[in-house]
């Protein structure tokens, strides 16, 4: 392949490598270990996959180990890297372990000694301590979207799965976020790493606009329902939970939306049939939690709602990161209460998000800077018009009433004259 990084990239396609791209190339070739973190959508995967295939030996063994933090996130890398091989015209085979997928095929794939796999932890840890995932002659591992699988009890599975290969091999850390586990790589593995961040320097991200919609709860189903129904929309929807998520999906086919789902409870063949029937346009709403938040490259993807608002920024960050990738220019729709969009606006305080107040226009949904002022309701102008409405439902009411009442009255002094006669 050589080493020129230009010229292997523009091989594969591409005008230039990216920031992260072109920065983990010579460190990674060199040998050493990195971490590199980058903004979503910016090629991180190639940063690792080009180098590290050109230091890959054809019928060697398993050499290249990349844990991914999805079964998503696993087909999306295999896929790159059957790319690549067929690009660069490179022998190597790679194969896909992902959890949910049949375990007996896995196994069976595995006999043909591929150099790359790529997988879930506790997928791949399974294989491993079976003795059908053979690492024996493993020389590098990545972990793809680091942050999430060092998290919690995903490392302590990350690591045994780890100690299965040779002691000394070349370790790779990417992700979008950064978080304290991530400072703290040579404790848990036992080797120095070299740290390249590129997030605030990266050009890839496209315009991204970031709107909020005010609407109680029981408003955001009307606005996704008309949302679904516009010709040529396409959207990401997240949710919280996968109960709201099914409720939601039902209610939407019910109303003649079409509509996929994507969540963890699901088996492998239903979530890539949901994503291939929304990259084709089948759906033009995708309903996910956050299992789609990582990692997941979805092409051009115009818009992404936050129909219940993330608890962190971190899942904030990789939500809106399905949108405005590589140059792409995309919309972000958060629906909330005022309070919830308040603490919403405080969460992301700390990464710089700008936030637009945005209503339904014409069925699209628009900043109120961008609607005409004459149909933009002023606080004035709201008071006045419900005062009106009081004035055409509250007040005959009243006088009807009054009336009524007023007639009562006259009948009963009537009545009361009568019984003294």
């Amino acid at each position: 392949m050589g080493d020129n990084v230009a010229e292997i990239y523009h091989q594969l396609g591409f005008i230039q490598p990216t920031l992260i791209q072109q920065q983990t190339f010579s460190p990674l070739l060199a040998g050493e270990n990195i971490l590199g973190l980058a903004p979503t959508g910016s090629g991180k995967t190639l940063a690792y996959v080009v180098p590290l295939l050109s230091k890959t030996s054809t019928q060697a063994g398993t050499q290249l180990l990349v844990i991914t933090a999805s079964q998503e996130l696993t087909a999306q890398v295999t896929e790159v890297i059957r790319k690549c091989l067929l690009n660069l015209q490179l022998p190597l085979q790679v194969t896909s372990l992902g959890g949910g997928a049949n375990l007996k095929r896995q196994q069976e794939k595995l006999k043909r000694h591929p150099e790359i796999v790529v997988g879930t932890p506790g997928r791949m840890l399974e294989l491993a301590e079976n003795k059908k995932l053979k690492l024996h002659k493993l020389k590098f591992a990545i972990l793809d979207e680091a942050d999430d699988l060092l998290a919690d009890e995903k490392l302590s599975v990350c690591r045994r799965l780890l100690s299965h290969a040779p002691a000394k091999i070349q370790l790779g850390f990417f992700s979008a976020t950064d978080n304290p586990i991530l400072h703290e790589l040579p404790r848990w593995f036992n080797q120095q790493v070299k740290r390249v961040d590129v997030r605030q320097s990266d050009q890839t991200q496209g315009q991204v606009a970031h709107y909020y919609v005010t609407l109680p709860t029981r408003k955001r189903f009307d606005l996704l329902r008309k949302l679904g129904r516009e010709t040529g929309f396409k959207g990401l929807v997240f949710f919280n939970q996968v109960a709201d998520l099914e409720k939601i999906a039902q209610r939407l086919e019910f109303n003649q939306v079409a509509v996929a789902t994507l969540d963890s409870q699901q088996r492998q063949t239903q979530r890539q049939q949901a994503i291939r029937n929304f990259t084709t346009g089948e759906t033009a709403l995708l309903l996910a939690t956050d299992v789609a938040a990582r990692g997941l490259d979805l092409p051009a993807l115009p818009v992404v709602i936050n129909y219940d608002l993330p608890l962190t920024l971190t899942a904030y960050i990789h939500r809106v990161g399905r949108t405005g990738r590589m140059g792409n220019s995309g919309t972000v729709i958060n629906l909330g209460n005022e309070r919830s969009l308040r603490q919403l606006k405080q969460l992301l305080r700390p990464a710089g998000y700008q936030l637009e107040l945005a209503k339904m226009y014409y069925g699209q949904v628009m900043p109120l800077t961008a609607i005409p002022a004459s149909l933009t309701p002023t606080k004035q102008s709201a008071s006045k018009a419900k005062s009106e409405r009081l004035k055409k439902t509250v007040r005959p009411t009243i006088k009807k009433r009054s009336k009524k009442k007023h007639k009562q009255r006259w009948r009963d002094q009537k009545n009361k004259g009568k019984h003294k006669l």
